[in-house]
């Protein structure tokens, strides 16, 4: 049985129903992870659990330090990983509570330690194919998951990832918008390459929060965005339920 790893982002820093059986706090070669891991049991099955910006909420999405939180996670026997994401919606059919599979992403952060290749001590330059960077199975069952729970979902996205943590401006979204981005977020990357390089099977299950810069009649509220986290977490608990069960 496959042992999943769940990345909890905004509006999930501690898994409700999950039994606990040990907190690993972890050293790495990369320093520490943002918060302890949790092994324990959640619907039926051996979970990991990893709080992606700490519990409670305080670490900023480009001081993560996602090579730490990588590593430690396969360290402590993670197979797969399902990360969950916050997101902007580009389109007007990605109203807040709407979840999106991510298939594709766009990196447009800077400066973050981004790769495990890398150092006085790398022996040779390691490249990884990165064309498809979500698990086409692990998207599969999260789909199906989605479908059968009828569910407002997205089965494809393309996720533009931004550096934060201000929100974007409305000449970047509309130049997301003619990249080809559907969804923006500021976790993707370099999370989803670091699995990859680490050869972790990874898959980005996103719940939108709010209507990107731009796209709608007002400014964009704190308020607004943990009242859809609120409304929607709820739906991305079942969905994970439903994967780990499956």
């Amino acid at each position: 049985m496959t042992v999943h790893a769940i990345i909890g982002g905004t509006g999930l820093t501690q898994l409700e129903g999950l039994t606990l059986h040990e907190a690993l706090q972890l050293d790495t070669p990369y320093g520490p992870t943002s918060a302890p891991i949790l092994r324990g049991s959640y619907a039926g099955r051996d979970v990991l659990f990893l709080a992606r910006h700490g519990h409670p909420h305080r670490i900023a999405p480009h001081q993560v330090n996602y090579r730490a939180n990588l590593w430690a996670l396969k360290q402590a026997g993670a197979e797969a990983i399902i990360a969950v994401n916050a997101v902007g919606g580009i389109h007007a059919a990605m109203g807040s509570g709407h979840l999106c599979v991510a298939h594709q992403i766009i990196d447009y952060t800077w400066g973050r330690e981004h790769t495990y290749f890398a150092g006085d001590d790398l022996e040779q330059v390691t490249h990884i194919d990165f064309s498809y960077p979500y698990d086409e199975a692990l998207r599969g069952k999260l789909n199906a998951v989605l479908q059968a729970l009828d569910y407002a979902h997205s089965s494809h996205g393309v996720y533009g990832a931004t550096q934060g943590p201000r929100l974007e401006t409305v000449a970047e979204i509309a130049r997301m918008e003619r990249d080809g981005c559907d969804i923006v977020g500021m976790t993707g990357m370099p999370e989803a390459a670091l699995a990859r390089e680490l050869e972790l099977p990874y898959v980005c299950l996103a719940l939108v929060v709010n209507p990107a810069a731009g796209k709608s009649s007002g400014i964009i509220t704190m308020a607004e965005i943990e009242q859809a986290l609120l409304d929607g977490i709820g739906r991305v608990k079942a969905v994970l339920a439903g994967v780990l069960s499956a």
